[in-house]
């Protein structure tokens, strides 16, 4: 190819027009209403975050004032909530940020986009997974059942046992690979088969999140809220003892970052906000249902927006309860809302929230696969991917080639990748897509002002550009990290190549073009 007909490949566009003549001839079942999209996002925000990370965060780098970093956090993800839902209205289509980017930047970006995508939904469901094997195992102890230590961690990750002592080093995550397994079943039976199954499993964690405020907030100690933001500790000299060390500050646990300070203060708050943000994926991930809303126009502003509002009031109230009822420096635990629970003296509850957190955490890989398989499903319409890859099954109306093989692959991530790493390159993903829609709504508005937009991000453009450049702040804190940014760069790196290997001579707008 010459290179002139090679730049105009790269930065060829599908117009607004046939993105929506392709959601107009569609093969997939249109069966989701507003209720279903609301109730889609909560089951993949409310996980992870709740029931994981919120204890975490607290603990290690912002104290009491996690509840601050959850504002933080939240008011960046309304910023690009707004976005999404002004493209999801005009764009309903399955290939979410994917095909809004197709339309702006082009195929080149749009191809970087759905690099993106899969590590956001791809490896966020493995990350879920990891969690969910641990609350598994712990419920299973209660119930005197237990299963090897090194089945239930990445290879090399060592297993720690209550009092922190190593047991074991992991060989693979075995409860992580058959929960995604099973998942990926559950998603080639179908959309509405998995919606009605993600609704239950969403009022079951409700029930349990706001059971734990509505009981916690008896118990809360309000003399655990102070200091509300903790001192930032200084900078450990090099050699210092660190049992010796973590005596010297107020706090009785703190950790040392790669840069060797430690992150309470307001520098702390920022960066727990950096930590939690994984907790609020899931809002954009109802953008990639948009082939399958029954009224997109109305709907998916509704189900993006409503999801995450509800997910925000109840992730302050839950961290202000939790940080109440245990002093934040004691909660740097799988399952912190167990440790409350327990604290107050309730070990039936203890049992309710591991429960609760089972099946919360279900319903996360539930949307986050979905999501997934619904953008390689738009990618392989468009002949960027195998054809293979768009095979809607005849019985389930669901791409269940395109399923098996996104779910085959999460189950190796879960079982081989460690939480760390596979939390880091989800955030770098995410955010840098994040990043690409908030363009992209600006691109749209000043290439497309006749686009008809059932809703309009307000505050234009202000909005977009404050979601953009939040984006990029914590998308560079998580760059910072040598493995995550060598990693982030081989990965984009083999999928540029790919794509001027197969993508740039199949895709279907270049022969159009051609």
């Amino acid at each position: 190819m010459a290179n002139s007909t090679v730049m105009a490949r790269i930065f060829q566009r599908k117009t607004v027009a046939q993105i929506q003549a392709e959601h107009a001839s569609g093969e997939l079942k249109r069966s989701l209403g507003a209720l279903n999209l609301v109730l889609l996002g909560i089951g993949c925000i409310i996980g992870a975050g709740i029931f994981v990370l919120t204890g975490r965060a607290a603990a290690q780098f912002a104290g009491p004032a996690i509840m601050l970093s959850f504002v933080i956090t939240g008011l960046l993800c309304a910023f690009v909530a707004l976005c999404y839902a002004e493209l999801a209205s005009a764009l309903p289509v399955s290939g979410s940020a994917y095909s809004y980017t197709y339309a702006s930047m082009g195929e080149g970006a749009a191809w970087v986009m759905g690099l993106l995508l899969l590590l956001e939904y791809g490896l966020a469901a493995s990350t879920v997974a990891v969690s969910w094997s641990g609350y598994f195992v712990s419920l299973m102890a209660d119930f005197h059942i237990t299963v090897p230590p090194s089945l239930t961690a990445a290879p090399g990750v060592p297993v720690v046992d209550a009092s922190g002592a190593t047991i074991a080093t992991g060989i693979i995550n075995l409860p992580a690979v058959v929960v995604v397994g099973l998942v990926t079943l559950l998603l080639i039976r179908g959309v509405k088969e998995s919606a009605t199954a993600n609704n239950i499993i969403v009022f079951i964690k409700l029930a349990v999140v706001i059971a734990f405020i509505a009981i916690g907030w008896r118990y809360v100690n309000t003399a655990n809220w102070a200091p509300f933001i903790p001192a930032e500790i200084p900078a450990r000299p090099p050699g210092t003892d660190m049992d010796i060390w973590h005596q010297t500050g107020r706090a009785l646990v703190a950790v040392v970052t790669g840069d060797n300070t430690f992150k309470y203060g307001l520098g702390g708050v920022i960066h727990g906000a950096a930590v939690i943000f994984f907790a609020y994926l899931g809002f954009e991930a109802v953008s990639t249902a948009g082939a399958e809303s029954r009224n997109p126009g109305k709907d998916m502003p509704i189900g993006i927006l409503g999801s995450l509002v509800i997910c925000t009031v109840l992730y302050i109230a839950t961290s202000a309860v939790l940080v109440g009822i245990v002093p934040y420096a004691s909660l740097d635990n799988a399952a912190p809302l167990a440790v409350a629970a327990n604290r107050i003296g309730l070990p039936w509850f203890a049992l309710l929230v591991k429960i609760g957190a089972i099946a919360g955490l279900s319903s996360v890989m539930l949307v986050l696969l979905y999501g997934q398989t619904r953008i390689f499903y738009t990618m392989s319409r468009d002949g960027l991917l195998p054809k293979s890859l768009a095979v809607v099954h005849k019985k389930f109306q669901t791409p269940w080639i395109n399923t098996i093989i996104v779910g085959v692959a999460a189950m190796a991530a879960a079982g081989f990748m460690s939480l760390d790493a596979l939390g880091d390159l989800t955030n770098v993903g995410s955010l840098a897509a994040f990043t690409l829609v908030c363009v992209t709504v600006i691109y749209l508005r000043s290439t497309n002002p006749e686009l008809v937009r059932p809703f309009k991000t307000p505050l234009y453009p202000l909005t977009p550009i404050l979601g953009g450049l939040m984006c990029l702040v914590l998308l560079g804190s998580l760059m910072s990290t040598p493995d995550t940014r060598k990693f982030f760069v081989i990965y984009l790196v083999i999928g540029i190549v790919v794509y001027f290997v197969y993508g740039i001579r199949a895709s279907k707008l270049s022969r159009g073009a051609a």
